[in-house]
């Protein structure tokens, strides 16, 4: 015991700027569990969360058996692996082309501009999608109505509606991923390509088999958290950009609680389904550690 102390009060410094982050995760992480009970319970405000009647899996079994159930999974599902799929690939090549120029202005000058629309809230984005899409007045319509074409409903198409959300989110996101990846490309041992050159290895050929592998470990890691999250398809984005008309390809599960639990007052079912959601995500995030781990030999944990 005495040991421990020492040990605390020689690295008292670092224990100090540990201490706010883990306040953080102790008060808003890990205390609102203690009140995750309401989902077995027909929670009450008045009564409070001991007061409020135990209902057991009542709230979990009128999710599943909701009539929008298979369509918010389906939509959730769809949207989330879309972007998954869309967005890793534009990153992975942005940072392998900012790494391999040889004009630093121009690498700070396009890591600027492809990094700054992460900054954007997704208010100012639909501002922007707006203008460029909208049915009367839209840049992109008026263009097709230049040549003939009647003009698109992009935001309230279903036919539209996803892909709409998919390249926005591409566009918003890949240079704040890209950075994840340029991270990883310097911190390869310079001494490779080196080595490559002498060799008579060509610059494509110094990207596959020198860059490309090097950015393994954090592609898995990059697939691992989102995978861990993949029933969360970003409800700000499709809380800001969908309506009615769009309802049935652009609701998914965290739309539908919202609508449930906080317009609703239906408090224990949002909870329910925020577990079921954590549960799901646990499973996920735990198997694809796993499989990550046989298979390439890089995992999270």
């Amino acid at each position: 015991m005495r040991t421990l102390g020492q040990r605390l009060w020689r690295y008292r410094g670092l224990y100090l700027m540990l201490l706010p982050g883990l306040l953080y995760f102790l008060v808003f992480r890990y205390w609102p569990l203690w009140n995750a009970q309401i989902a077995f319970r027909d929670f009450q405000p008045v009564l409070g969360v001991w007061g409020s009647p135990w209902v057991g899996l009542q709230h979990f079994y009128d999710f599943f058996n909701s009539y929008y159930f298979e369509q918010l999974l389906r939509n959730t599902l769809v949207i989330s692996v879309a972007k998954i799929v869309a967005g890793i690939p534009p990153a992975v090549l942005l940072a392998i082309a900012l790494h391999e120029t040889s004009r630093r202005f121009l690498s700070r000058l396009v890591q600027t501009v492809s990094f700054l629309p992460h900054f954007l809230s997704w208010v100012i984005v639909y501002g922007i999608l707006l203008a460029v899409l909208s049915p009367s007045d839209g840049l992109l319509n008026q263009f097709l109505q230049a040549f003939g074409l009647e003009p698109i409903p992009f935001l309230t198409s279903v036919q539209t509606f996803q892909p709409v959300v998919v390249l926005s989110e591409v566009w918003k996101e890949t240079g704040w991923s890209a950075v994840l990846f340029l991270a990883a490309l310097l911190s390869i041992n310079p001494a490779l390509y080196e080595a490559a050159a002498i060799d008579g290895a060509s610059r494509w050929q110094q990207v596959r088999y020198i860059s490309l592998p090097g950015l393994t470990g954090v592609l898995v890691l990059v697939l691992l958290l989102k995978i861990g999250s993949i029933l969360d398809a970003g409800f700000h984005q499709i809380f800001v950009l969908y309506s009615l008309p769009v309802y049935s390809v652009g609701d998914i599960i965290d739309t539908w609680v919202y609508r449930q639990g906080i317009l609703n007052f239906q408090f224990s079912l949002a909870t329910a389904v925020g577990l079921f959601k954590g549960a799901i995500g646990l499973v996920l995030i735990v198997l694809a550690n796993h499989l990550a781990r046989r298979w390439t030999g890089n995992s999270l944990y």
